[in-house]
């Protein structure tokens, strides 16, 4: 094994996640306010509304089929009598349409944020360099889909080697030499995305942590201007400004009268 193939399949793993683990708990003490994603509905709706949910719904199907194929042992599923030709087939047609949803709706909110003066003008660098470093692994994942799942016959089982090398990295028992002989881009995707959840924490990635449960029935949020002369808008009755002394009336319900309105007209 060199050394290379040990920095990347064995260093540059734990340096990523404890930089996502340490960053995250650095952020949430000491920048609570900053932890939001900073809404752009105020410069544009049309473009969000349909970026934004294809976007968030599919990298969260494209999270929950990387959570089943790297976590979940081949021999669990085989037990459950999912044989390998099934998962294979639904992984890649479930798997394909959720990255072609991530990918589509990624694109449409890159495009509305370059192109929306608004948007772009709230465009800081470290929304930019989140945007390659996120774009990066969806389209590395999404090329080495088809090109090894989709086009490559029977497809190459990464369950057999990337599965139980992600497994043995959490269970700090790494095995580097898993990850001999797998496929180029499918090692170009692991270390696209150990970079982003390096990076993770110190960007607006990081409202990903707060749980959002409610997302999918979550209205967006709603912006009211306000009138566009509120100064020349006559006062609600009740609310008239007073100015000097005061009596009280209580022949009429105890309204407050300026002693040069007569209350008894």
């Amino acid at each position: 094994m060199t050394a290379l193939e040990i920095m990347l399949w064995i260093v540059f793993p734990y340096v990523s996640l404890t930089m996502l683990v340490v960053g995250t708990i650095w952020r949430y003490r000491h920048d609570k306010f900053g932890w939001t994603t900073r809404s752009s509905e105020l410069h544009e709706s049309r473009m969000l509304r349909l970026g934004s949910p294809l976007f968030h719904y599919g990298i969260l199907a494209v999270g929950a089929g990387h959570v089943m194929g790297l976590l979940v042992p081949k021999t669990w599923t085989e037990g459950m009598g999912i044989k390998q030709e099934a998962y294979h087939l639904l992984a890649t047609v479930g798997g394909g349409l959720a990255g072609l949803a991530t990918v589509l709706g990624l694109a449409l909110l890159i495009y509305r944020r370059r192109t929306v003066g608004g948007v772009f003008q709230a465009t800081t660098v470290n929304d930019k360099v989140m945007y390659v470093l996120l774009a990066l692994p969806i389209l590395l994942g999404s090329i080495a889909t088809v090109m090894y799942q989709v086009l490559g016959g029977e497809g190459y089982d990464y369950r057999a080697t990337i599965s139980p090398w992600l497994r043995s990295i959490l269970g700090l028992q790494p095995q580097a030499d898993l990850m001999t002989g797998v496929p180029l881009y499918f090692q170009l995707h692991i270390v696209a995305a150990f970079l982003l959840f390096a990076i993770w924490p110190y960007t607006r990635l990081v409202h990903a942590f707060s749980v959002p449960l409610a997302y999918p029935t979550r209205p967006y949020i709603v912006y009211r201007s306000r009138e566009a002369n509120p100064s020349i808008r006559r006062p609600d009755r009740g609310w008239e400004p007073i100015v000097g002394p005061v009596s009280l009336d209580r022949s009429r319900g105890g309204r407050v009268h300026p002693p040069s309105e007569d209350p008894n007209p």
